[in-house]
């Protein structure tokens, strides 16, 4: 237990500052006239980075130990925010998109490999039987996501309180404090190194794993399509007089708006479980809820582009109906990312767990790599209805993904979850 909360609470630190610097670097970026494209380019060595980091992540993991990717992810998110403090304002724009594109490749690889530590974690520190390891992956995913919820906000309020780059050494500085903690006061329990493990046989040889990671890719893609540029530019345009003032206060509400919808994200994560009513169902059928689930979430922002479409223009009532709609697909999304989080776990052999988990969270950044390219061509292209009907289009993908997970043969044995 105690390894347990030491692995959460060093997450819940990274995290925190995830949500912090992406708010920081979206909203700071479109203030200096990027084009959503641009904006979108800023971001991708970072997904790329998770990518390559995800492949290798499970191999690193099992030879130097978790305990040592734990303490590269967060030592590696505090030199990228030292780094881009040294950002010129007097730069051109190729120059600072490649410098920014630089750091959030580091940024990217420091994510995944504290994510696929802490989750790994969980798979060998969780006890058996009574359902727990839900329960246990459940309350780190939900809560971690929270946590960034609250970051995205941090990061809006610091660059409308403090500017770009005194918010950048406040978090620096206390990430550095996290880690320090961390390093002296983890207790034994995470896996030590193996020194005989080999890079190899990246891919799963369980069907099921390979299934997961396909409609996982496809979710996040459904997610960061309209996430990461489309909305948030899309509202700081409705918002946003042009003066100093009207662009702070846009500031607050992008980003009280992005950091509510993670919090809930997160709460309904958590809360998974028991809004399955799993206490009695099997993998199997926990694997059928995955299809079910998945299929709920495409019709919501095919609604929302139409809507969007028929506008015509930005009006109070679409972005009322937007952000209703957006919060509905946030608790569908959340539901199908829980139930993934879980089938991993359940699915992945613990002799190689890490490496089933790289895999995994290897198709999670292929996804948002996907979804990020495709938010800014979509929005620059057509507008907020492609890019919403984009996001319906992933998420069809990932629902014609998930019902391959019902035809796997293989026998899954019964299992107690928690109610």
């Amino acid at each position: 237990m105690r390894a347990y909360v030491a692995v959460t609470a060093s997450y819940w630190a990274f995290m925190l500052s995830d949500g912090a610097l992406r708010m920081l670097v979206l909203l700071h970026f479109n203030g200096l006239g990027f084009t959503p494209i641009q904006l979108a380019w800023l971001f991708l060595l970072y997904e790329v980075a998770g990518i390559v980091t995800n492949l290798y992540a499970g191999w690193l993991a099992a030879r130097f130990g978790l305990a040592s990717t734990l303490y590269a992810g967060l030592t590696l998110q505090i030199l990228a925010l030292v780094v881009l403090t040294q950002l010129d304002p007097a730069w051109g724009v190729a120059a600072s998109v490649a410098f920014v594109m630089a750091v959030q490749g580091v940024s990217g690889v420091a994510k995944d490999l504290s994510k696929m530590s802490s989750k790994s974690a969980v798979k060998l520190l969780a006890p058996q039987g009574d359902g727990t390891l839900f329960r246990w992956v459940a309350l780190l995913t939900g809560s971690k996501n929270a946590v960034k919820g609250l970051g995205f906000f941090l990061g809006a309020a610091l660059l409308a309180l403090a500017g770009f780059e005194a918010a950048i050494w406040a978090m620096a500085a206390i990430l550095l404090v996290i880690l320090i903690a961390v390093a002296l006061f983890l207790p034994p329990g995470l896996p030590a190194k193996d020194k005989s493990a080999k890079f190899g046989a990246w891919r799963s040889s369980d069907p099921r794993v390979n299934r997961l990671s396909l409609a996982r890719m496809f979710l996040f893609a459904a997610r960061d399509v309209w996430f990461v540029v489309g909305v948030p530019i899309y509202f700081q345009a409705v918002l946003s007089d042009g003066t100093d003032e009207g662009r702070r206060w846009a500031f607050f509400v992008i980003g009280g708006f992005l950091a509510a919808w993670i919090i809930l994200y997160g709460f309904v994560q958590a809360a998974a479980p028991r809004i399955l009513k799993a206490a009695t169902l099997s993998e199997a059928e926990v694997a059928r809820k995955a299809v079910w689930w998945a299929g709920c979430l495409v019709p919501i922002p095919l609604i929302l582009a139409a809507s969007a479409w028929l506008s015509g223009e930005p009006a109070p009532w679409l972005t009322v109906f937007l952000i209703g709609g957006l919060f509905a697909f946030g608790y569908v999304f959340a539901i199908n990312s829980a139930v993934h989080s879980y089938l991993i776990l359940a699915f992945g052999d613990a002799t190689r767990i890490t490496r089933d988990v790289g895999f995994y969270y290897m198709a999670n950044a292929a996804g948002r790599l996907l979804g990020t390219l495709l938010s800014g061509l979509s929005y620059q292209a057509g507008g907020l209805p492609l890019c919403l009907a984009t996001a319906g289009a992933m998420a069809f993908l990932s629902w014609l993904a998930a019902r391959r997970l019902v035809n796997e043969p293989q026998a899954i044995p019964p299992v107690s979850l928690p109610q």
